[in-house]
């Protein structure tokens, strides 16, 4: 129940709040011991280097979770879950993602829309067309909706701090070095199967809860399509926004200057507007109300459980 509770409460912190800017985010905290075991292990060619790091960096962060849990558990229910609520949502970022997508439909000029989208994709922006732009930015909402929001959540209720803590670490280290580049092909290799394995649930949980929420009849009709992602868990998410917003997301991409073919996620049309982006950011809010609903329906069904104990 408590778990119950931290996350529901974190919910409306990280709504209301969103980051804490007087505070060093927990996050890049991770990522500069992330940064520092690379430079100790590093190994451009080592599958067993990068493996390494990821064990060594999870002990690490067990470590100083598993302590904050017990440290927090020796106070009463109140405060316990109250500074709990309160770490837990640092490492939700509805809000944070909402407000970065957000903002690249106020920028007016294309190249400074490229400046504010390059911050949250990988992918070449030189060449991109408004209509790419906003395309990236709703795969980005769509993707980052499950590692950012139902993921954390996910991994709290079932395993409470350490879960979410643990879980974010995991997927800091897939953004970090995880990627497939001649840098990182094999050293990050461990990080990112480590990511698609945590990913794996919530990544359809997120795609099922957006086509609830957009009243489609074909609940699960996203895994047709979201399953040729060259990532076994983005494509859902994202092929499940394209078929709620009617569009067609994905397409040949380019990384590194080079291009990458990429398989099309949804059906509609390819030229994506500023409407579209609103339409996509428009499940913000349900799918906040959603999670507090369900939480809520999740307290009762234990209280009940407990009562009749």
């Amino acid at each position: 129940m408590t778990n119950v509770l931290v996350a529901f409460i974190a919910i409306i912190l990280d709504r209301i709040f969103g980051e804490f800017p007087f505070v060093k985010h927990p996050v890049v905290v991770i990522g500069e011991l992330i940064s520092s075991f690379e430079e100790y292990f590093y190994k451009q060619t080592s599958v067993f280097k990068g493996l390494l790091l990821v064990c060594c960096v999870i002990a690490v962060i067990s470590v100083f979770a598993f302590s904050i849990s017990f440290y927090l558990g020796q106070f009463n229910i109140i405060v316990n879950t109250f500074f709990s609520s309160i770490i837990a949502s640092f490492f939700i970022a509805h809000n944070m993602l909402y407000n970065s997508v957000k903002n690249i439909l106020h920028v007016k000029d294309i190249e400074d829309k490229k400046e504010s989208i390059s911050k949250l994709v990988s992918r070449d922006v030189d060449k991109m067309s408004e209509s790419d732009i906003y395309k990236a930015s709703i795969e980005t909402y769509a993707e980052n909706l499950s590692d950012g929001v139902i993921a954390p959540i996910f991994y709290l209720l079932l395993f409470g701090l350490p879960g979410i803590i643990i879980y974010k670490t995991i997927n800091t280290m897939d953004s970090m070095i995880g990627y497939r580049s001649d840098k990182y092909e094999k050293f990050g290799k461990a990080a990112a199967k480590l990511d698609d394995i945590a990913n794996y649930i919530p990544s359809r949980i997120t795609a099922t809860l957006i086509m609830l929420l957009a009243k489609s009849k074909r609940v699960f009709s996203f895994y047709s399509m979201g399953r040729y992602h060259a990532s076994p868990n983005a494509g859902h998410p994202i092929t499940a926004m394209a078929l709620a917003l009617h569009v067609r997301l994905g397409g040949d991409t380019y990384y590194d200057g080079k291009l990458r073919k990429k398989a099309y996620f949804g059906v509609g049309d390819s030229n994506i507007k500023a409407q579209n982006v609103r339409e996509a950011l428009s499940f913000r809010n349900k799918i906040d109300i959603s999670l507090l609903l369900l939480l809520i329906l999740i307290f009762i069904i234990i209280k009940l459980i407990h009562e009749t104990i």
